[in-house]
């Protein structure tokens, strides 16, 4: 009995927890005259597709996990979205990771994990940091988070928010002298002892000291499609949003599944989600499920997504 309970602690121990790599970077910094913002999603639940909602205030579109109405990730959600990244017809993109360093209280788990419906109530009600921040000043206490939450809005404003269950920490991108920031598994004003994807943030930082321009192929090709550590098993999509500026609207860069083994696809709130990306009810993204067999397969596909998306560029930008 005691080596099964060794055993039972050691798989616990082991297995991968709910993780991302991100990076927001200033609109001076980026190249393109935009702030630029990554999700590289790392998560157990591997199916997944986009959404788009009609909010109270503002429609939005948000990467969802396929099974959100069936199985929720929080507790009690009273059938509200959960959404893990996206952005709203105001321009505001938001994302977070998780963190393991900055909840400080007995609040139990059962109320924990409220992270995606933030992101979606945010979306609907907040087109600026501004909105952002009341929002959360005012949002009911314990708010059942833990976690990073990047934000980038169309004043070209972006910024990191550290939140747990009673208290927000700001770290405005514009105050680093890098230009960019980016942030794993961990809290700056966190336990330095609790921290968590500590390889992941400096391969990364690495990465981007070499970089000059910051745009989604650069970001997509340059981190997410590099390897280990960032590249993990449970990674799902990596998402880039280009972020609103006069006469543009945002830009969801968008790899929906292993990013070796699907695509980029461009998303904007004026035109409808592309049908091998969305699903109805609790099904899944075609191009989701594509990923999977084709990881599945061990396949190299490497030259076909690199034509695939010069061709995606290419008729991007002159559309």
């Amino acid at each position: 009995m005691r080596r099964i309970c060794l055993i039972i602690i050691l798989l616990i121990i082991t297995l991968p927890g709910v993780c991302c790599t991100s990076v927001i970077v200033t609109a001076e910094k980026s190249g393109i005259g935009r702030p630029v913002m990554l999700k590289h999603r790392d998560t157990g639940v591997y199916d997944s597709k986009l959404e788009m909602f009609h909010g109270e205030h503002y429609d939005l579109i948000g990467l969802v996990n396929s099974s959100w109405r069936s199985k929720p990730v929080a507790k009690n959600t009273n059938g509200v979205p959960e959404v893990w990244c996206g952005m709203n017809s105001a321009g505001l993109c938001i994302m977070n990771t998780a963190s393991y360093n900055i909840k400080n209280d007995k609040v139990p788990s059962s109320a924990m994990d409220r992270e995606g419906l933030v992101i979606y109530r945010a979306l609907e009600i907040c087109a600026s940091l501004s909105d952002f921040e009341f929002f959360i000043d005012t949002l009911s206490r314990p708010m059942g988070v833990e976690g990073n939450f990047g934000v980038i809005d169309a004043d070209g404003e972006a910024a990191y928010y550290e939140i747990n269950n009673y208290k927000s920490v700001k770290y405005d991108v514009q105050d680093e002298p890098c230009g960019y920031m980016v942030v794993t598994n961990f809290s700056r004003s966190g336990r330095e002892k609790d921290r968590r994807g500590v390889d992941r943030l400096e391969r990364a930082s690495e990465i981007f000291s070499g970089m000059s321009v910051f745009d989604h192929k650069t970001i997509i090709n340059n981190i997410s499609r590099s390897g280990s550590p960032i590249m993990r098993d449970i990674s799902t999509s990596s998402i880039v949003f280009e972020g609103a500026v006069k006469g543009k609207e945002a830009v969801m860069w968008t790899c929906l599944g292993y990013p070796d083994c699907v695509p980029y696809i461009p998303i904007v709130m004026s035109e409808n989600i592309p049908s091998f990306m969305t699903a109805e009810g609790d099904g899944n993204a075609l191009m989701c499920d594509y990923a999977k067999n084709v990881r599945k397969s061990g396949r190299d596909i490497g030259d076909l997504i690199t034509f695939l998306e010069n061709r995606i560029d290419n008729f991007f930008k002159n559309r």
